[in-house]
């Protein structure tokens, strides 16, 4: 099975960089700030309904208006109405097949839709139907993220911004390239206007601005590896549902030299513990956070807070960001621990051995090695942060000095695009949202659908929507599905499915399903499942968080018997 995207993605980062930089320097010209139309207003006003209504009504009008079709189609997106903005703009084209608005409109849809190594296609022919499109650029930008290439991201966003500086999905996203005290300024302006987010988009976006404020007014030291050791070999521990069943695996975590049993979990981000873990390890609130996850629940209040000591195996960490939850229990352990949290090291998982492995990455060509240090949220990944993320003045490409020359402070401190080291030829590119790690598998040997690794959701699951291409479905509450958010009400039963990905198959009957609509606005692309614990952990998991590569290895005499 190949993987999608790869190539295609190439190839117009390649066609970027001889066609449209030139046309941009030579014929671009700045898309001016202008009253909103009533169709533009509703939407700014997160009146989505409304806005519908009146960019249909504008189009009885002027049917083969590209602007209102493509303006339609973004309220749809918003609108978690998938279906309905591809058949928009799928109509749409049929007349006007070269419009590069609405090849980006189609562009949009296919990445929201889950099928993001469909998207390059699209943009490419919109490039080549205006070079100058700002909306074309924060696709490319969004695609360029999505696969590690964020050094790419980075200069698609800021020519995106330069091109047209008003328009709020691309003026949010260029908010997270600024360094601290200039993206704080920002999005206080940004916040202050009508800029067409949702409620929980806003209260998340104050959040994040709090968290800043009380960073700079409160600094910690960045978090940092204190011990000698680079690497290191940790056991599983064994988070037990009885006293012979095994619920899940964990790794044994000291913070401020209290153990604590946190489960792994490749589909959480950072360290989140209980209150009660925190009480006893003495952390103090830092600022407010919202813990959200699977459930029919609404997402629950917590807090960040930072440890003066993490130990996990012969590694010691000091001044590390730690998310605790205020008002609920954990089913498994004393809380969460994201591999995302190792994403400076070469992450091995070997469940057959039932042990963590951690190592140093292999070097970019031309960069020096350094002592891995632990991603808890309060230190930046390479990847230029997204809209709402958090991120610093490294990793938005900052300068070290007021006369440095820009490519050498760019090269030194990022951001980079993925690099395949010669070691890691045979790891398969997977797509990434933040912690998230997302990968496409064919089902049943025919769709091919975005699914989450996720060692902390013990079944593989699948959502009714994705099942039904592929099998019948019915309902089923024989089974309960649960997260942070509580248990999902309404539960389903896949009949069979046959699920391929990176050169692994596994055949599943009964696969359990249920809604996975909360995830994939929360990750802003279609999510189609979770591939849990009862399938990964037949196999040894190697993740390569900087780069999003990953390999499966696996060995059946090797495969242990859960019980």
């Amino acid at each position: 099975m190949g993987w999608g995207g790869k190539l295609g993605l190439a190839a117009i980062v390649c066609w970027f960089a001889f066609g449209a930089l030139g046309a941009w320097a030579a014929n671009c010209t700045v898309v001016q700030a202008h009253a909103p139309t009533a169709a533009e207003a509703a939407f700014l006003s997160a009146d989505y309904d409304k806005a519908v209504s009146l960019y249909r009504a504008a189009l009885k009008e002027t049917p083969d208006d590209a602007e209102l079709t493509a303006g339609l189609v973004r309220v749809l997106l918003r609108e978690q109405k998938t279906q309905e903005a591809a058949d928009t703009v799928e109509a749409a084209l049929k007349t006007n097949a070269n419009s590069a608005a609405l090849l980006t409109a189609k562009a949009e849809v296919e990445y929201r839709d889950g099928t993001p190594w469909e998207a390059p296609g699209a943009i490419a022919l919109a490039l080549k139907a205006d070079p100058c499109l700002p909306r074309a650029h924060l696709v490319l930008a969004r695609v360029a993220r999505l696969t590690s290439r964020y050094a790419v991201a980075k200069s698609q966003i800021l020519l995106a911004h330069q091109l047209d500086p008003s328009d709020p999905d691309i003026r949010g996203e260029w908010i997270w390239t600024l360094p601290t005290r200039e993206r704080m300024a920002e999005l206080e302006k940004y916040m202050a206007d009508k800029t067409g987010d949702d409620a929980e988009e806003k209260h998340r976006e104050e959040l994040g601005l709090e968290r800043m404020k009380k960073q700079l007014s409160e600094p910690h030291k960045a978090c940092r590896l204190t011990s000698t050791a680079t690497s290191t070999e940790i056991p599983f521990v064994a988070l037990l549902y009885d006293a012979t069943h095994i619920r899940a695996f964990g790794l044994e975590v000291k913070l401020n030299h209290h153990s604590s049993q946190l489960q792994i979990d490749t589909g959480a981000g950072g360290l989140l513990v209980s209150r009660s873990v925190a009480q006893h390890a003495g952390l103090t609130p830092f600022s407010e956070a919202v813990i959200g996850g699977v459930g029919d629940k609404e997402d629950d209040k917590g807090y960040s807070a930072f440890a003066d000591s993490i130990q996990i195996g012969n590694l010691e960490f000091h001044d590390c960001a730690v998310g605790v939850v205020a008002n609920k229990r954990f089913p498994d352990g004393d809380g969460l621990i994201g591999m995302d949290v190792f994403s400076k090291f070469l992450v091995t998982l070997n469940y057959p051995g039932r042990r963590l492995k951690l190592d140093p990455l292999p070097p970019r060509p031309g960069e020096a090695a350094t002592a891995p240090k632990l991603g808890t949220g309060d230190t930046d990944d390479d990847e230029g942060p997204a809209k709402g993320a958090s991120g610093a003045d490294a990793a938005a490409g900052k300068p070290t000095a007021a006369k440095a020359n820009p490519a050498v402070a760019e090269a030194k401190n990022g951001p980079f695009d993925r690099y395949i080291a010669p070691e890691m030829k045979d790891y398969t590119p997977v797509y990434r949202v933040g912690h998230g790690l997302m990968l496409p598998v064919a089902l049943n040997q025919s769709k091919l659908k975005l699914f989450i690794l996720d060692t902390g959701a013990w079944a593989t699951l699948i959502s009714p929507g994705a099942a039904r291409e592929v099998t019948k479905v019915y309902a089923d509450d024989s089974f309960h599905v649960r997260g942070l958010n509580g248990e999902v009400q309404k539960t389903f039963s896949a009949d069979e499915v046959t699920f391929a990905f990176a050169h692994v198959a596994q055949k599943i009957r009964d696969v359990p399903s249920f809604d996975t609509s909360k995830l994939s606005k929360d990750f802003g692309l279609e999510i189609s499942g979770l591939l849990g614990a009862r399938t990964l952990s037949l196999t040894t998991i190697h993740i390569d968080y900087r780069d999003g590569l990953v390999k499966f290895d696996f060995d059946p005499k090797t495969v242990p018997t859960v019980p």
